[in-house]
């Protein structure tokens, strides 16, 4: 489920953000000279612009839902995928060069945006929100450990193939049917989807 969070920022938080802008500002090795100048002639434009950058990163959490699973690595792709019990749509070549990462358990991290996005600026997105797209197996233990996450949670994640080509793995309802789909697409993502990442 997403995070819940409160109506708006505390003052204990306020104090920690001053903490940590302070103890960088410290170790920045501003010179004094032209630092005083910004406080005097641009201060309310820096503040304004710190608080622009902060907000967005705050808006890349808000929406973001997290399942802790085991991963078997020893599984050939046909397997993984097929231990979800849903529908297959499956590029045979494609799949079977899935990325795979090594770690037996992850914290697949649930993101989502609400809005259309390409490929390309989703890799953006994973960035902001210091993720990278979770490999399709992790993906794949999410739906078979919890098969109805895809009903609330249509879910995905996207690499890009030896030839430059983006190729996605997809979890959703289609048809009353709970669906898997793996591919190569360069088309946009709809508003819907939850995109999957893992921590760098």
């Amino acid at each position: 489920m997403p995070n819940m969070t409160p109506s708006g920022i505390t003052i204990g938080q306020i104090g920690k953000i001053q903490e940590l802008l302070g103890a960088g500002l410290r170790k920045s090795g501003l010179p004094s000279e032209p630092t005083q100048m910004i406080i005097e002639q641009q201060g309310e434009a820096f503040v304004t612009e710190f608080i622009a950058a902060f907000r967005k990163r705050v808006e890349a959490v808000d929406n973001i839902a997290v399942r802790h699973v085991f991963v078997n690595r020893s599984r050939m792709a046909c397997e993984a995928l097929g231990a979800t019990g849903q529908r297959q749509f499956v590029n045979s070549d494609v799949a079977k060069k899935m990325p795979r990462a090594e770690n037996d358990k992850a914290d697949v991290i649930f993101f989502k945006l609400g809005r259309s996005i390409s490929d390309s600026d989703l890799e953006r997105e994973y960035e902001l929100r210091g993720l990278m797209p979770a490999d399709p197996y992790s993906l794949a233990a999410v739906n078979e450990a919890d098969p109805a996450f895809a009903n609330g949670h249509p879910n995905s994640t996207h690499w890009k193939n030896a030839d430059d080509n983006w190729c996605y793995a997809a979890f959703s309802r289609w048809d009353d049917e709970l669906d898997v789909d793996v591919n190569r697409d360069d088309g946009d993502w709809g508003d819907y989807w939850w995109f999957a990442g893992l921590r760098k």
